[in-house]
This record gives C-alpha cells, structure tokens and sequence, in this order.
C-alpha cells in the first residue's frame, strides 16, 4: 500500500485496506456513514484524511497517526495542525453576510441521516445564486470537502455553528 498522508483519499483506504474501516469507526461514530455504499463510492472519493478529521471533529494529526500505526506504516512525528474544523468555524463574520440577502436554505441532516449525499444538491443550489444572494445551507458538521469544492468554484463560504448544527452560507460575489 501506498504512503498514508493527510492528503490520501479515504476511498483509497478503504480500497486498499478494508480493515482499516475498523480503526476509523474507533476514531469517531461519524465515520459509521462510511458503511453506506453511496458515500463511499461518493464523498470518500473526494475526502482526505485532513478533510473527514475536520468532519468527525477530531486532529488530523492524530487520525493519521491511527491509521498507519493500524496500517504497520512508521507513525510521522505528530505535529499539531488542529482540526480544519475547528479552523473553518474560527473565521471571523464576512463584511459580505447580510441575512436579508439569503435566497435559498436547506437543511442537510435528513439526508445525511439516511445515509445519502447532499453534496449534488448543494453544488446545484449553488449555481442558483445571482451575484450578491446567500445559499444558507446547515449540516451536523463542518462539511469540509463541500466547502472546498464550492471555493474551488469561485464561490466564498462562512461556517458557524449555532445552537449545536452548522450553519453554511454560500455567496457568488461575482460571476465565474
């Protein structure tokens, strides 16, 4: 098996060595949606270690240090990077969120909750906004991969969590 890294794909765990799936549900109950056909052929594909540690909420560092030790590879010094998580629901309030502005809402955790992906339906809601209007999206965490992507795009987005769910809000400030 390839080098375990904090950009390997979780797919390609999984792929390589299924058994590893115990160690990652070890981790955090939040990988327990792994079990799902749909989201490994879906989110774990696009997920990194770094990614699906700031989603189960836990140090990327410490995941990965779990994963080789698990997988007989040499443990890498642990260094301490934090939880991107932790690092996405720091950022300060944008000068560009303005409640009034916010045109579409959806609420992701049924989704989530049956085992399916609203990733597709989020990308789509996305693509909806006029420049200027806000997608606010909530989930039960930071949905790192999806958030990335949406950046990727040339979309801006800004995580906070209230009352215990994640509001995400999306904004096109211009057209790509």
């Amino acid at each position: 098996m390839k080098e375990i890294t904090l950009d390997t794909k979780i797919s390609e765990i999984l792929n390589e060595r299924p058994e590893l799936e115990q160690t990652l549900l070890g981790l955090s109950p939040a990988f327990a949606k792994l079990q799902s056909p749909l989201l490994r052929k879906t989110v774990a594909r696009v997920t990194s270690v770094k990614q699906a540690a700031a989603i189960a909420g836990i140090n990327s560092s410490h995941m990965l240090t779990m994963l080789r030790k698990a997988a007989g590879m040499e443990v890498m010094a642990e260094g301490d990077d934090g939880a991107e998580a932790e690092h996405l629901l720091a950022i300060p309030c944008p000068e560009w969120f303005i409640e009034e502005q916010i045109k579409y809402r959806f609420d992701a955790s049924g989704v989530l909750e049956a085992g399916n992906v609203p990733m597709g339906r989020i990308i789509d809601d996305a693509k909806k906004l006029l420049v200027g209007e806000i997608y606010l999206f909530t989930t039960p965490f930071v949905p790192a991969p999806i958030i990335e992507i949406l950046e990727n795009k040339g979309y801006y987005v800004w995580s906070r969590r209230v009352e215990g769910v994640v509001e995400n809000y999306v904004i096109r400030l211009k057209l790509v």
